[in-house]
């Protein structure tokens, strides 16, 4: 879908991204794998980090989860916020060391931390943006995860977008419905305009969802949800086209590789460990 840059960073803009990312892939590399190959995948490099305390070793590994991002196609919305997380925590580790007393051994100790989450956070958005909510509930299922887990994977997937609908609407009703004020100073008025719709609109979109709750909850239901999980063949129909090939197997290989190879530098030129 083409887009006008004038429709960038607008709240519609920010609603397609949000649905785009829960429901859709872009066909990166871990899209066209096996969900259960995808969890694998995710949980080896989500894991390698909190295995060793060398810089080196926790560099080479956000190297590979900044490539795997790269290769599963994550979408501007999700590494904009990640990008801006990154910045402000390296901000609050140099403010954090220099307001309490903190030296060099503080400042690298809170970035062995930056760079642990950072790691596991680059693998999450590359491993759950290429799940579908039905892939990754069938997923569950195989593995025979307990059912209210699997459940509420499903569910909470669809409650994101009717979230955002309902909110947007509202919001957009009271924007309508009142005059716009002038700006003043930095647009200090249309600020405080915002966070007063945004107030007004809290209950409005819960009351609206809770009506798409019980929609929701049918449509999971007249599928046959609750028997699939409760009953052995309509748990085997249901995760039956699910297989793991050659391809999902060389792709686990290949990382293996480089989280052994992000190992090895380490202890070839170790860094604060």
């Amino acid at each position: 879908m083409s887009r006008q840059h004038r429709d960038v960073l607008s709240l519609e803009w920010v609603r397609l991204e949000l649905v785009r990312t829960a429901y859709a892939t872009r066909g990166g590399v871990l899209a066209a794998m096996d969900p259960r190959a995808v969890l694998a995948w995710y949980v080896l490099l989500a894991l390698a980090p909190w295995f060793t305390h060398n810089l080196t070793v926790l560099g080479a590994l956000f190297a590979v989860g900044a490539v795997s991002v790269l290769l599963a196609r994550v979408g501007p919305l999700v590494l904009g916020l990640f990008g801006i997380g990154l910045v402000l925590e390296l901000a609050y580790i140099a403010g954090a060391a220099w307001l309490f007393g903190g030296d060099t051994q503080t400042v690298l100790a809170l970035v062995e931390l930056t760079l642990k989450l950072g790691t596991v956070s680059l693998a999450s958005m590359a491993a759950f943006v290429s799940l579908d909510p039905e892939k990754l509930s069938d997923a569950l299922l195989a593995m025979r995860a307990p059912t209210m887990l699997a459940f509420g994977v499903s569910y909470g997937y669809r409650m994101l977008p009717l979230l955002v609908d309902e909110f947007s609407d509202v919001v957009e009703s009271y924007r309508l419905r009142t005059p716009a004020p002038a700006p003043g100073f930095l647009a200090w008025r249309s600020v405080v305009r915002l966070v007063r719709l945004v107030v007004l609109a809290f209950y409005p979109v819960f009351l609206n969802t809770a009506q798409s709750v019980r929609t929701t909850v049918e449509a999971l239901e007249t599928r046959g949800f609750t028997s699939a999980v409760t009953d052995g063949r309509g748990r085997r129909l249901r995760v039956g086209h699910l297989q793991v090939t050659g391809y999902d197997v060389a792709v686990i290989a290949v990382t293996a590789g480089a989280v052994t190879v992000a190992f090895w530098a380490g202890a070839q030129w170790p860094l604060f460990r």
